[in-house]
């Protein structure tokens, strides 16, 4: 066999390896929680495209994140590492992700694939490892918001959902088509102060969700923590900014002349973004909420439930958006020829407080704000709608991305791939106990600094600021309503709990 054989025969191989390995889309919502999306069998809202990728995919049950918020989540995907290591333990403005760190795209890049990151970044750096990127200015917004790529800044006209989806599909059509591609589409939705797209706005008017059953629970049989928190729908939900409560004045000038020197919409930083024929349909949509606002009793509990329901369908029409986009982003998939070998993953950066204590927003590690949404769809490898119970984490997902392109990751990665557990949701799985820490105080919200671990049965938390320890049985109160701390019968339990604690922290490099 001549030598310009051989050589063509090794050609021929290394450009079919390359077509056969998976492209990988990764489409990240922000603060979308489980209860929110109907493959998780929850009735609160249908989303039937998000449903597509479980119908053919695999539900994790348990999928929980290292530390509730939004900025350290991205960055604990990105590199593998827990908050304390990978530079960026809270959502500060001076607290910036250090670009030049190895992250799972790079090693993606580096091994032949074409990488694209669109939506929201909010890391404060520029995104590096990706040969296209456009992201949203910081939080972003989600009317007619100002992105960023390589050639500058540029306001784009549109709702932030779609355009996000606009770019990733422009990225799919233009992208090198002889490399296997990773995608990041990475939605500001719905994150608050929850602005759906103008023609949806009321479309759950008529829906009354349920009140959760610890909606009014009293604060002063709890933590210290708990009672300190400023994230009570009740006191904390802005009449303007969450509510969109505008004040009689603003409505008489709504029509004639909204702008930035108006005091009162200065307060909507998502609505003045709108044009004069963009507000005045904004105005007109919510107009029926003022006149509902104002038939209501004026008591406490009545006002605390309006605001409950107004915020419950705000946030649901946001998510809308969300599931539309992921139907176009499929669609396009199938349409193209490029399903069959695109493996599609939803996710979140973290859960997020539907009414239950009364709360909204994140950051505590109790179960609705630490457990997130992961769902995966690999086409050979994935069978109709399985189902993981066992734990996993964010801090699993880059080594994750690696194993699927068959690539080694780096040892100093923390998580574990889920690739096993893709293949075969029943197999052994060694991970009994998941860390977490919080960080970000007292900024916004006021929630103390935390960290612990949780189990399948009990979650182990210390507040060290006021020297106090929770322990929760999650089989026996899933609502966490009952700190077991002080139960004599339990101390064996406790004690084994802080131990590994203490374990974890080691093996994680956490400093004391």
């Amino acid at each position: 066999m001549s030598k310009n054989i051989v050589l063509l025969i090794l050609l021929s191989s290394v450009c079919y390896s390359q077509q056969i390995r998976p492209n990988i889309i990764f489409i990240f919502s922000d603060d979308h929680d489980q209860r929110a999306i109907s493959a998780y069998g929850n009735a609160l809202i249908k989303t039937p495209n998000i449903d597509r990728i479980a119908q053919n995919g695999t539900v994790f049950e348990n999928s929980f994140c290292t530390n509730s918020i939004c900025a350290p989540s991205r960055a604990v995907i990105l590199t593998g590492k827990h908050s304390h290591l990978n530079s960026v333990p809270d959502n500060r403005n001076e607290t910036r992700f250090d670009s030049s760190q190895v992250t799972f795209p790079k090693i993606l890049k580096e091994n032949g694939y074409t990488t694209a990151i669109v939506g929201k970044w909010h890391l404060k750096s520029n995104p590096t490892g990706f040969d296209y990127w456009e992201i949203l200015n910081d939080q972003g917004q989600y009317y007619n918001p100002e992105f960023i790529s390589k050639e500058g800044a540029r306001i784009r006209n549109g709702y932030a959902t779609d355009l996000t989806t606009d770019l990733a599909i422009n990225f799919l059509k233009d992208r090198d088509k002889s490399k296997p591609f990773l995608l990041m589409c990475q939605n500001k939705a719905p994150h608050r102060n929850f602005m759906p797209k103008i023609k949806y706005i009321g479309m759950y008017d008529s829906v009354l969700f349920p009140l959760p059953a610890t909606f009014n629970r009293d604060y002063t049989k709890m933590g210290s923590a708990a009672q300190e928190q400023k994230q009570s729908i009740a006191k904390d939900m802005m009449p303007v900014y969450d509510l969109k409560l505008f004040p009689a004045i603003a409505l008489a000038n709504s029509l004639s002349g909204i702008n930035d020197k108006n005091p009162y919409f200065a307060w909507l930083s998502e609505a003045k973004r709108l044009n004069p024929e963009e507000m005045e349909k904004w105005v007109n949509a919510y107009m029926p909420r003022q006149i509902e606002f104002l038939q209501i009793p004026k008591d406490e509990k009545s006002i605390a439930e309006w605001k409950f329901q107004s915020f419950m369908r705000d946030y649901m029409a946001t998510i809308y958006s969300v599931d539309e986009n992921v139907g176009r982003l499929l669609d396009y998939l199938d349409q193209n020829n490029l399903a069959q070998n695109t493996i599609v993953v939803y996710s979140s950066d973290q859960g997020f407080w539907l009414g239950e204590n009364g709360w909204f927003d994140k950051r505590f590690m109790f179960e609705k704000s630490m457990r997130m949404p992961l769902i995966v769809k690999w086409p050979g490898v994935t069978d109709k709608n399985k189902r993981v119970t066992q734990m996993v984490q964010n801090l699993d997902y880059a080594q994750t991305f690696l194993e699927m392109a068959g690539i080694k990751s780096p040892s100093d990665m923390q998580g574990k791939s889920l690739v096993p557990l893709l293949k075969d949701p029943n197999v052994q799985w060694d991970r009994d106990y998941l860390y977490y820490q919080y960080f970000e105080y007292p900024d916004a919200h006021r929630v103390q600094p935390h960290y612990g671990i949780r189990s399948n049965e009990y979650k182990l938390i210390y507040f060290p600021l006021h020297n106090e320890w929770e322990f929760y049985n999650l089989k026996a109160d899933p609502d966490e309503q009952y700190n077991l701390i002080g139960e004599s019968g339990l101390k064996k339990t406790i004690a084994i709990h802080k131990l590994r604690l203490n374990e974890l922290r080691k093996q994680y490099l956490v400093k004391p």
